[in-house]
């Protein structure tokens, strides 16, 4: 004997998948910059009745998924806007990051890495080498000064705008002969940083060892990071600088975008845009 079919499953599932839809379609909407949406736009982009419509949204009105405007319409409410938060929050920078850095490496040969910000320090929280890749000496949990770094001058570029003083406050440490330990000079250098969008370590923190970083941006379009990519000075010249930089940035933006910053999303289509003339 057949079973029948549970139909009242089917149908909350069919009913489900609807007011997944309607939710999407309030949601875009909104980013394309509408106030709300009717209930008579939301029945013909449906297919379905008005009636239905304000069925399927009952439940999303109840829970602030869904809020009612003075025009009858919909817009997105704070159960939301909570919830994405929420979603975002929970993404880890370092599983996010981890298939553009392993991409980055294989595809230019160099090593790259990720760091987040401690006070004025860095700290390496990834490292991606390939079979190709000279091996560095940097190690996760490695911590050093932001002032000797690509990484550091990106970060405090785009960071908090007292980051800038805190880091020259620190003493300087001359790593190597070309460590810029003049204050001014390194602040031009930041401002040069914030202006191409990436910063360079030139043989400053290590002998031979050439570096571009950029800054990596989270939901609330901070800097939570950066990434880089270095190499010895005889694979990594400094003619290369300026393409590789360029790259870097995309790539940073494209982690910053998996985070869920806005800011990276609108420098990714400025570029695409630019690209496609």
């Amino acid at each position: 004997m057949t079973t029948p079919p549970d139909i009242p499953a089917r149908n909350a599932a069919l009913s489900l998948r609807r007011g997944l839809r309607l939710l999407d379609h309030v949601a875009e909407r909104t980013r394309n910059g509408e106030v709300s949406v009717s209930l008579g736009t939301l029945a013909a982009e449906l297919g379905t009745s008005k009636s239905t419509v304000l069925r399927l949204t009952a439940p999303m009105v109840e829970t602030d998924l869904l809020r009612r405007t003075a025009d009858a319409g919909f817009t997105l409410g704070l159960g939301a806007l909570l919830l994405g938060q929420s979603y975002l929050e929970g993404i880890d920078l370092r599983a996010a990051a981890a298939p553009f850095l392993r991409r980055t490496a294989e595809r230019t040969g160099l090593t790259c890495h990720l760091v987040v910000p401690d006070g004025t320090d860095i700290v390496y929280v990834d490292k991606v080498e390939t079979r190709g890749t000279v091996r560095m000496g940097s190690r996760i949990g490695n911590r050093l000064p932001m002032r000797n770094t690509a990484s550091g001058k990106a970060i405090v570029a785009f960071g908090e705008s007292d980051l800038l003083a805190r880091v020259l406050a620190e003493p300087v440490r001359a790593m190597t002969d070309h460590t810029i330990t003049d204050d001014v000079r390194w602040r031009r250098e930041v401002d040069r940083t914030h202006q191409r969008g990436y910063g360079i370590d030139d043989r400053e923190n290590e002998p031979d060892i050439r570096c571009v970083a950029a800054p990596v941006f989270d939901h609330a379009n901070q800097v939570v990071g950066a990434m880089s990519i270095s190499g010895l000075a005889s694979r990594f010249p400094a003619a290369a600088v300026r393409d590789l930089g360029s790259g870097v940035v995309r790539t940073a933006h494209e982690i910053s975008v998996a985070l869920g910053s806005s800011s990276a999303q609108l420098a990714l289509n400025r570029t695409a845009n630019r690209s496609a003339r």
